[in-house]
């Protein structure tokens, strides 16, 4: 791509309920500074609290329309491309072409033929949920920036519905004990959860099925549940989450049963990518929880790590709260989209080679992100869950 032609475009969000915007105004000067120009639909940034002058003194272009923006730029920057967003995402298709590079959230393992189809168009296609876990891909890690978010927010979500307070109070009527709230996942989501909820003053404890987790989980001040699990196969070389045997997942629901019923507030943040969550909680687990108790699973997207969880829906049952957010980010957009946007400018600008955009597959990063090129499904995971990933 040449240095004069290569422009990045950043759509507005169409997935219902997305506030996120995948660029905020302060990313634009260091695009600028490495010779990328920028253009960003208009109201792009508004359900995050940016206007369109916001862009514009940082050095962007507001094109005229959604079409426009599509024709000017090379490179698309998004929250949810079209496989991540199928059916609102469909009105882009026409618009895309060989000539675009679409960055952003695709969910390719969990809707392989959506990734497909767009391959169709010529689209190259990175997705960010593929990100190796690896030291110099820190700054790109999307799934980390918002699952502190999710982490946060899930325990503020809790305290908020919980008929007790957290923290213990001595009072002119007594001593209040803390809360017990249990955290299942100590990934990023979790180990946020466990830090929120210890600085609400809360009485933690957490689960995890990697040993590593067990260091991690106590050094915030929470207390580590233990549950005899073989140590080995629990997760990838690129550190995500592996599918678990139906065995193991047996051992933990007997485990975790006492602590879930002696718990005020349970968190579960337990996933796999491109798979529905593990059942954790059964139905009749919750019924042994006081009634009162919350049950945040932000897992919900995935189908929940709780029998009882409904997307996006609030459930009482033996008069336990089970609540299933599946976008807890665009509650606090303005933060979330900062911290996405720096993801993706760091994507950009390692790609961003000699004053053109480098799609090197000898580069790990680029090679585990890297869904479609040239009109084809060039990802190995993907293209098995395809039968083999061939566009015809």
């Amino acid at each position: 791509m040449d240095l004069k032609q290569t422009t990045v475009g950043v759509p507005k969000e169409t997935y219902p309920g997305e506030t996120l915007v995948a660029l905020a105004p302060s990313h634009v000067p260091l695009l600028k500074k490495a010779g990328l120009q920028v253009v960003v639909e208009p109201d792009a940034g508004l359900a995050a609290g940016f206007e369109d002058e916001a862009y514009r003194v940082n050095g962007a272009q507001v094109a005229r329309d959604r079409a426009r923006l599509f024709a000017s730029a090379q490179v698309l920057l998004q929250v949810r491309t079209f496989s991540a967003n199928p059916d609102k995402g469909r009105d882009d298709l026409g618009l895309l072409g060989p000539e675009h590079t679409v960055i952003g959230l695709a969910d390719p393992l969990g809707r392989p033929q959506a990734a497909k189809e767009l391959a169709t168009r010529g689209v190259s296609l990175l997705a960010m949920e593929l990100m190796p876990r690896i030291a110099r891909a820190q700054n790109m890690d999307v799934l980390s920036s918002l699952a502190t978010i999710a982490g946060y927010k899930a325990v503020l979500l809790a305290a908020q519905l919980l008929p007790k307070l957290f923290p213990m109070l001595t009072t002119a009527a007594g001593t209040i004990p803390p809360a017990r709230v249990l955290v299942i996942g100590a990934g990023v989501a979790g180990l946020q959860a466990i830090a929120t909820a210890r600085r609400l003053g809360a009485a933690v404890s957490a689960y995890d099925v990697r040993a590593a987790a067990r260091e991690q989980i106590q050094s915030l001040g929470a207390k580590a549940v233990a549950i005899p699990v073989e140590p080995a196969d629990v997760e990838d070389a690129g550190g995500y989450a592996k599918v678990l045997s139906e065995d193991i997942f047996r051992r933990q629901r007997e485990c975790l049963a006492p602590v879930v019923a002696a718990s005020d507030v349970v968190i579960t943040t337990a996933a796999v990518p491109g798979r529905p969550a593990p059942l954790l909680i059964p139905g009749e687990m919750v019924a042994r929880m006081a009634r009162g108790s919350v049950i945040v699973d932000a897992a919900a997207d995935r189908g929940g790590n709780c029998e009882l969880t409904r997307p996006d829906d609030v459930v009482v049952q033996h008069g336990v709260t089970v609540l299933g957010p599946t976008n807890l980010p665009s509650t606090v957009p303005t933060h979330a989209s900062q911290m996405y946007g720096r993801n993706l400018v760091n994507v950009l600008l390692h790609l961003w080679k000699a004053h053109s955009l480098c799609l090197d597959v000898e580069d790990d990063i680029t090679r585990e992100t890297l869904v479609a090129r040239g009109g084809a499904v060039v990802h190995p995971l993907v293209q098995g869950l395809l039968g083999g990933g061939e566009i015809q």
